[in-house]
């Protein structure tokens, strides 16, 4: 019977297409240091793209549904062969899934001259195809305990399709059901995977160390209450996104979430940033519930733009960034730890966020923090690409 490995040995092609997480991490890099450095002279109105989104939703769009559907494509094309037992998508047939997310910015990008169901369709077929993909594998390997997992793949393929039939009907689609769909699915595909990989890595390298507490161990009764209690509040936040129920459910849920995250034990990390930072990004899921809800209840407090992008830049943006950064080394068989140019990595990730919040609550400082947010973003993933391009375009060597 064929192996992973066989498999991946018998490929004579560009080393690239040996494993989903290779095209769709170091594309994911790119496209999330090229969009930002279109969207910054956007934001002050220096420059302009041939789409058919208005700048704001474009810079959403493609940062939610863009990026993130890379990162989701690398992660579980990489994952799901370990969770089912089956083999990996490799050579053309991964090339090909690479051409439609491709294909998809590109349509995007130059939507102004073609019509808005073709550009809808060229960007669907890639999460569609990642769907049936997945689905399928998860479906024949009998892996009925990761169904969820695929659950949060066709709500984030919902949102992406809302999204551009809101932007199609010349809505503020940034402001959307679509835009709120696709970010509800993404966190809760955070708290859902995050909340296994999260406490089993940590556990993983304590061990190791021998000695102290361990993480409490995923998917107890408690973490499902907290994950049933974030569902819900996301979806009243979809439907009701100004209201006061929301902005309490989504307080409750911020609670829960801090103390889900409390009990695994990462302040024994520290010595370990590869660990620390899975942490650091899970942090921010509750962190954004917290300030959303406080946005919503206290109007003038915080600006919701300012609160979503806690998870839209922090949860999202970290998290992916931790788990390609700690995929990559390990799939390529480097040593799991953090050296000082990966820690530079999360810092200017972590800068960036923070600058982006701030550019909310300091309108008059805000120029100047639009800035230093988009720098410092541009600055993470394009060191990515730079740090992690050669494990990614090149043989895994021997052994």
């Amino acid at each position: 019977m064929t192996s992973t490995a066989e498999r991946i040995r018998t490929w004579r092609g560009p080393a690239i297409l040996t494993f989903g997480f290779r095209p769709f991490f170091f594309g994911a890099a790119v496209w999330a240091a090229v969009a930002m450095a279109f969207w910054v002279p956007m934001s002050s109105g220096r420059a302009s793209l041939p789409t058919a989104f208005d700048p704001v939703s474009w810079h959403a769009h493609e940062f939610l549904f863009g990026y993130l559907g890379a990162v989701a494509a690398g992660f579980l094309l990489t994952a799901v062969p370990n969770w089912t037992g089956r083999l990996p998508i490799v050579g053309w047939p991964l090339a090909a899934l690479a051409t439609l997310w491709l294909a998809g910015r590109l349509a995007i990008l130059v939507s102004a001259s073609l019509p808005p169901v073709a550009v809808a369709a060229i960007d669907l077929a890639f999460p569609v195809a990642l769907a049936v993909a997945i689905g399928r594998e998860i479906v024949v390997g009998r892996n009925w305990r990761n169904l969820m997992v695929l659950g949060t793949l066709a709500l984030f393929l919902l949102g992406n399709a809302v999204f551009h039939w809101e932007a199609a009907g010349a809505k503020f689609a940034a402001e959307g059901f679509g835009l709120r769909i696709g970010v509800a699915a993404a966190i809760m595909m955070i708290a859902v995977i995050g909340g296994r990989i999260v406490p089993s890595f940590t556990r993983n390298w304590l061990v190791k160390r021998g000695g102290g507490r361990l993480p409490t161990p995923p998917m107890q009764r408690f973490d499902v209450v907290a994950l049933v209690v974030l569902l819900v509040a996301l979806l009243v936040w979809i439907g009701l996104p100004a209201h006061a129920i929301t902005g309490a459910a989504l307080l409750l849920a911020g609670g829960l979430h801090i103390a889900r995250l409390a009990r695994w034990a990462g302040y024994r990390t520290l010595a370990e940033p590869l660990v620390s930072v899975l942490h650091g990004g899970y942090l921010f899921v509750p962190l954004g519930a917290l300030a959303l809800g406080v946005a919503i209840l206290f109007p003038g407090s915080l600006a919701v733009a300012a609160a979503q992008h806690l998870w839209m830049g922090g949860a999202i943006g970290l998290m992916t960034l931790a788990v390609m950064t700690r995929a990559t080394l390990g799939h390529t068989g480097q040593e799991l730890t953090a050296g000082p140019w990966t820690v530079a990595l999360y810092v200017a990730l972590i800068a960036s966020v923070l600058a982006r919040v701030a550019a909310g609550v300091l309108p008059t400082a805000a120029t100047l923090l639009y800035g230093l947010s988009g720098l410092t973003w541009v600055g993470a993933f394009a060191g990515f690409a730079i740090l992690y391009g050669p494990l990614l375009l090149r043989p895994r060597a021997p052994g």
